[in-house]
């Protein structure tokens, strides 16, 4: 009841303040406890201000109005779009080549600093901020895509590749260069809801897509929800995000690509019955053979009564030659028929040269409707090595993997993702 009345009082302050004295409104953020308004605030209408093609000279979105995202928006080279903390951006409709999505060109930089109380809000248009759209309706809109100038491993070795999401046609796809400390900029409390459009059969856009972005950049809390396909996807690149919470994505929760050299940390896949991977990485497409490095990931299935709900998603799935080490790992209510796999010889090999690692690895059984644990799990159900020239990789994981009755899955939510959608969600 306490939240429902603070959900109502939250709606009447997404615009501006203008009485001397009052509270600073917030963007709806679902965060309990932030500041809200104690009833004298006066009012005024507001023009929501549209966002469309390319942004030329650099530009601030304030938080005292709601952004139209309106097809393709493009922040050009050289030119820097800030955003206020509280601003919420909501997106137009469309599919293929008009879907709305925010692209940040290499060269170009965006400033979206949130805060705790007052993150950043991408969503669709059709989202009245008050719970209307659930995790599950997706692919309402784009998404945000950063192009960067850092080294990547691309087919043919070229320096540069067009990235998915974007049509050919535009300029603006391309990731990739040889500066591996580039700076995008920095993007924090962020939530991105409800994207995903298709610009083509099987080609969607992600939550967040990372392509060949450099360690200069900072990318962290960001919550990406009901996303059509993967909610975070990086292309090669070093960008070190961390704190970053997907859930009731369509496809993979975090996808790494194209010879990843960055380390992504600290952050929470949540499984809903559309999900297929918590985490799909591929291995270098060229000679650049880099390797990227995952650490404190948690990672929730989707199951009720010990079966899985849905499309049965998998934990990860290591393929086309990955390399990296994947440490510190949380696997928490997955069903018996959910896996980590290596999903070719290539990967086989890589794990028996070392250059793919695992460490410390923890798995918490799910529970029956009484709160009874699921058993039936063992380590080798759950560690599968697909190639024909065989690996360790099964009998390793019994020295890596171990299973537990507790996780530190929600004092995590409750502090380190407080402000999220989810948190309050649930």
């Amino acid at each position: 009841m306490k939240r429902l009345m603070t959900i109502t009082m939250l709606l009447l302050t997404v615009i501006a303040c203008k009485k001397p004295g009052c509270t600073d409104p917030i963007a709806i953020n679902y965060y309990p406890d932030a500041t809200k308004d104690d009833g004298t605030c006066e009012y005024e209408d507001f023009n929501p201000a549209k966002l469309s093609g390319q942004i030329l000279q650099n530009k601030i979105l304030s938080k005292d109005t709601v952004w139209i995202l309106d097809g393709r928006v493009t922040v050009m080279e050289g030119v820097t779009l800030s955003i206020e903390p509280g601003t919420i951006i909501k997106a137009e409709p469309g599919t293929g080549s008009s879907a709305s999505t925010l692209i940040v060109k290499r060269g170009g930089k965006i400033n979206a600093i949130g805060t705790p109380d007052e993150p950043i809000i991408f969503t669709s248009n059709q989202d009245n901020l008050d719970g209307n759209l659930h995790e599950g309706v997706r692919g309402l809109w784009g998404g945000v895509i950063i192009n960067g100038k850092a080294p990547a491993s691309f087919v043919g070795n070229v320096t540069e590749y067009q990235i998915e999401g974007i049509p050919a046609t535009d300029l603006a796809g391309l990731m990739g260069g040889t500066d591996p400390h580039d700076n995008s900029g920095i993007f924090r409390y962020v939530s991105i809801r409800h994207g995903g459009s298709e610009i083509g059969e099987g080609n969607e856009i992600n939550g967040l897509t990372l392509g060949a972005v450099g360690d200069g950049t900072q990318v962290d809390h960001v919550e990406i929800v009901g996303n059509t396909d993967d909610g975070i996807e990086i292309f090669g690149g070093t960008v070190n995000p961390h704190h970053i919470l997907v859930w009731g994505q369509g496809d993979d929760g975090i996808d790494l690509d194209c010879g990843y050299a960055g380390r992504l940390s600290n952050s929470v896949v949540i499984l809903t019955e559309a999900s297929d991977h918590a985490i799909e990485i591929d291995g270098p497409e060229g000679s650049l053979m880099a390797e990227f490095e995952l650490d404190s990931i948690y990672l929730v299935g989707a199951t009720t009564n010990c079966l899985p709900d849905g499309v049965d998603g998998e934990i990860a799935d290591y393929r086309k030659g990955a390399r990296g080490i994947s440490k510190n790992i949380w696997c928490i209510d997955f069903a018996l028929s959910s896996d980590v796999e290596l999903d070719n010889n290539s990967d086989s090999q890589n794990y028996t040269n070392g250059v793919l690692e695992f460490e410390n690895w923890y798995i918490k059984n799910p529970v029956d409707d009484n709160g009874n644990e699921c058993f039936g799990i063992t380590i080798d159900n759950l560690f599968y090595d697909k190639g024909t020239v065989q690996s360790t990789f099964e009998q390793d994981a019994y020295n890596f993997a171990s299973f537990v009755t507790t996780t530190p899955f929600e004092d995590i939510i409750n502090n380190e993702f407080s402000w999220t959608y989810y948190n309050y969600a649930h």
